[in-house]
């Protein structure tokens, strides 16, 4: 069985590289980590990298990579991939295979961090003031739920956190409630939905979306608790890479021996505090993003049906 440790970065395909790496590092507190090639890798503190960007078309989700356990050497995790029957390649230094919607992944052998200190002990480097604290988790809304599943918890070893309804599922890898999420898309359009950075709490969330505000961004949903993770989170809207990036704190620390549940598909589950998020939010097209900026379901206006020849 493959054992991972931790996400460790999302990478995103670009329009135009160093528009993205400027953005990116403005808004959301990143640093440039290194330059590699056509890539830039940026971090939130002293990480090697949290997203990388490179150029490409369309601009969106490239793959998600996550690190190896110390005892999980990826000639181990290699073998156990292709005995389940997923397609794996050999890159530099790492494996690279697809889920079942064809999302790339890739797995990094362990590195032993510079320094095991806590992360306010640790010398700051490049780091920025206000930066997030790390890559949390990531989140897909997908056309093949079950196959999904089983890639995520037969082919990668994730184990299951909790259920929501029949239509959504949450895996973690270490105490964090979740790394992956999994919801089911209606009409099944698989999208890349969202990344996450931890942020320390709610009163750092509020310094960074009053930022985020004054650079033209809005909220798709929230600030929100979710029942199900526990966490207190807000989604702010990335037109140019088509996804989410959602600002979390105070995420569910799960205890050893933990045994998945299964909460109810309602209101109290998704929002404690409140509303479920508008349909907009489950949608990337155009008509979507209209509709969110300018909060028209609030002021009831209906949401449009999707164009065929726009992304869902």
């Amino acid at each position: 069985m493959i054992e991972l440790q931790r996400i460790d970065h999302v990478c995103l395909r670009v329009a135009d590289l160093e528009e993205a790496q400027a953005r990116w590092c403005a808004q959301f507190g990143l640093h440039v980590r290194e330059r590699r090639g056509g890539a830039v890798l940026l971090a939130c503190d002293d990480e090697p990298c949290a997203l990388e960007l490179i150029p490409g078309s369309p601009a969106g989700l490239d793959h998600v990579a996550y690190e190896l356990s110390p005892d999980c050497a990826p000639a181990r995790a290699r073998a156990h991939l292709e005995a389940f029957g997923a397609s794996v390649t050999d890159g530099d230094g790492l494996i690279e295979t697809n889920d079942a919607d064809g999302n790339g992944v890739q797995l990094l052998a362990h590195r032993e961090p510079a320094s095991r200190l806590v992360a306010h002990a640790r010398a700051a480097g490049s780091a920025v003031l206000g930066h997030p604290r790390k890559l949390g988790h990531v989140n897909f809304l997908t056309g093949n739920f079950e196959q999904q599943c089983r890639f995520y918890t037969e082919g990668l070893g994730m184990k299951l956190t909790d259920w929501l309804g029949e239509d959504g599922v949450w895996f973690h890898i270490n105490t964090d409630h979740h790394v992956m999420a999994l919801i089911r898309a209606r009409p099944p359009e698989a999208h890349f939905h969202h990344l996450a950075f931890d942020v320390v709490d709610i009163g750092q969330m509020r310094v960074a979306l009053d930022h985020l505000g004054r650079h033209g961004r809005w909220l798709g949903w929230g600030p929100a608790r979710h029942g199900v993770g526990g966490n207190i989170a807000s989604y702010v809207r990335i037109v140019e890479e088509q996804c989410f990036v959602e600002l979390y704190c105070d995420m569910e620390q799960l205890q050893p021996g933990h045994q998945p549940r299964h909460w109810p598909d309602n209101r109290f589950s998704s929002n404690t505090w409140g509303p479920l998020p508008p349909r907009s939010y489950f949608r990337f097209d155009q008509a979507a993003i209209d509709s969110e900026r300018d909060s028209l379901e609030m002021l009831g206006t209906p949401l449009a049906p999707p164009s065929s020849k726009e992304a869902v």
